[in-house]
């Protein structure tokens, strides 16, 4: 059974384009504030949210979502608020995704955690910490509960762990554009082409590049050779740094529009 996040990729793949993904913690800049930056970056035309799972001691994450993480922990956001913001972006109409550590997951439980997922109307959950030979409990549970376990790649992967991980991954391939943490960049690396490149040799299934991406032109540069552009950072500064609420919002709005002009001009 196809995901709401499968059907995405077909429909943008139709069109000749990327899809755009934003990336928003659940709880920031608050639990209400959450909700109505989730709506205004689906009225903004992103074709998939990710809600990230606020996490106290973060790998992947740069000082941007970290701050914002900071914020929504101290908002007391729990895993019901991931849950309920998921729902809440997959009542949109847009695919939604949960990006979490491993340890959130395990003290959920395995089984209820994909099972909650799949109940908010979620197509998967993005795992940057989980390696494939760690994985066994998690892809039985989302095999049951019909979501996609994405795994995320990285420049350094090898070419034959690249071909091992991709055979595990549903939905989409989540290319780390960079060695290093999350947060916009004046350049989206050149690793990443080539990244992808690499990963399109062992698999069919659609690739996404996060990491950096902040602006239309890189947009439009991402879009060009990969099939998802992951916007996260840009989106965060943006609220971190508005005098108001609306200011925010409307900032956020306004950046969507842009990028997804962005993804459909790489082409």
């Amino acid at each position: 059974m196809s995901t709401a996040l499968d059907l995405v990729f077909e429909k943008t793949r139709s069109e000749n384009r990327a899809a755009l993904i934003a990336y928003i913690p659940a709880g920031f800049p608050s639990k209400s504030g959450c909700e109505k930056a989730i709506r205004a970056l689906a009225e903004a035309g992103v074709d998939a949210i990710e809600i990230g799972y606020p996490y106290s001691d973060p790998i992947m994450d740069g000082p941007t979502i970290q701050e914002a993480a900071e914020i929504s922990l101290k908002g007391g956001t729990n895993a019901a608020d991931v849950f309920s913001a998921l729902k809440v972006a997959s009542d949109t109409g847009v695919a939604s995704v949960v990006m979490t550590y491993w340890n959130p997951i395990e003290k959920y439980g395995v089984k209820e955690f994909a099972q909650s997922i799949a109940d908010n109307g979620g197509s998967g959950v993005i795992t940057p910490d989980l390696t494939i030979e760690e994985s066994a409990r998690w892809l039985e549970a989302v095999d049951n509960s019909g979501i996609n376990p994405i795994y995320v790649v990285a420049p350094s992967t090898s070419d034959a762990r690249l071909a091992k991980v991709t055979a595990k991954t549903g939905g989409f391939v989540y290319a780390a554009s960079v060695m290093g943490v999350t947060g916009a960049r004046t350049n989206v690396s050149v690793d990443a082409s080539a990244l992808v490149a690499r990963v399109k040799n062992t698999t069919k299934l659609p690739v996404s590049v996060g990491l950096g991406v902040s602006t239309r032109e890189q947009a439009k540069q991402v879009a060009a050779y990969a099939d998802g552009v992951i916007v996260g950072s840009a989106f965060i500064k943006l609220l971190l740094n508005a005098k108001s609420e609306q200011e925010g919002l409307d900032a956020i709005s306004a950046l969507a529009k842009e990028l997804a002009l962005g993804v459909r001009e790489g082409r």
